[in-house]
């Protein structure tokens, strides 16, 4: 019992005896240890001070402001809410890692130069220069059909003597709405060919499908010692008059009668003088 009638005053449930507190390695008076989690949400705001001090973010190149006013790493493709966040990331392990890997891509893929230094580097964009064009290129266009498979195809032949060195013509499929020359015509569609210092050229064919489905079917060649590029496509059977039904276009483009080819040297009935390119200069 308590001296002069006092009460006993019992200690609260929280309370840490001295047994207590030497079993679990801390002073009396003091707080427990800290768990795992508490010990990593120190670690990672240590690092996040630190980094403050001698990052600058300006010189990064996956430091990235987005719209709703996150920040993103573009390597690592994570959100951050603020500045700090995002610098204690670029100090965890992901983030290295990825660096890491960046930097082994590189030096496989240039391995005569040093491997990039990733956060001090910012890879630049080089400028198309503005080169004078000399002209049209001459080319050859013959339309033809197979009896086997039922199909037409167009062979497309251009000349590029003047073309720049180590440079390959490139091609394109355009529809006609892209186009603002001349107006909309839904049955058909442009194939643009480039290659400097010429000029683009545009050939009008039919709207239908091209026929991708093997290695032969559609052929594009740059042969380099005669200066010529080549290219041969076979539309879809069936395809073809498919196409002109839904547009205004003659079906019977090709000359008369579907299964026959047009007689040498004869325009296509369904042709416009529009539709056939001008003669090469």
């Amino acid at each position: 019992p308590a001296p002069n009638g006092a009460k006993r005053q019992s200690l609260p449930a929280f309370a840490m005896s001295f047994m207590d507190a030497r079993e679990h390695g801390s002073k009396v008076g003091s707080a427990g240890v800290a768990s795992a989690q508490n010990s990593a949400i120190d670690r990672r705001e240590r690092l996040r001070r630190l980094a403050l001090e001698t990052i600058d973010l300006a010189k990064d190149p996956y430091f990235m402001r987005n719209h709703v006013g996150s920040y993103e790493c573009k390597l690592c493709l994570t959100v951050h809410g603020n500045e700090g966040n995002y610098l204690a990331h670029t100090q965890g392990k992901r983030h290295q890692q990825n660096l890491a890997r960046r930097a082994t891509r590189d030096a496989r893929d240039n391995p005569s130069g040093p491997a990039l230094n990733l956060l001090n580097t910012r890879r630049t964009i080089q400028p198309r220069k503005n080169v004078a064009k000399i002209g049209r290129p001459g080319y050859r266009v013959t339309k033809q059909f197979c009896r086997v498979s039922d199909r037409r195809s167009l062979l497309f032949q251009v000349d590029y003597p003047e073309i720049e060195d180590n440079l390959r013509p490139r091609h394109r499929f355009m529809s006609a709405y892209e186009q603002k020359v001349e107006p909309w015509d839904k049955a058909y569609q442009y194939l643009l060919i480039a290659a400097e210092p010429y000029e683009t050229v545009a050939f009008k064919i039919p709207n239908a499908e091209v026929e991708k489905r093997d290695a032969d079917d559609f052929v594009a060649h740059w042969e380099p010692d005669k200066k010529t590029f080549t290219l041969q496509l076979y539309f879809k059977k069936n395809a073809f008059n498919k196409a002109f039904d839904k547009g205004k276009g003659n079906t019977n483009v090709f000359g008369a009668g579907y299964g026959a080819p047009p007689p040498p040297g004869a325009l296509p009935v369904g042709f416009a003088p529009s539709a056939v390119p001008p003669p090469p200069p």
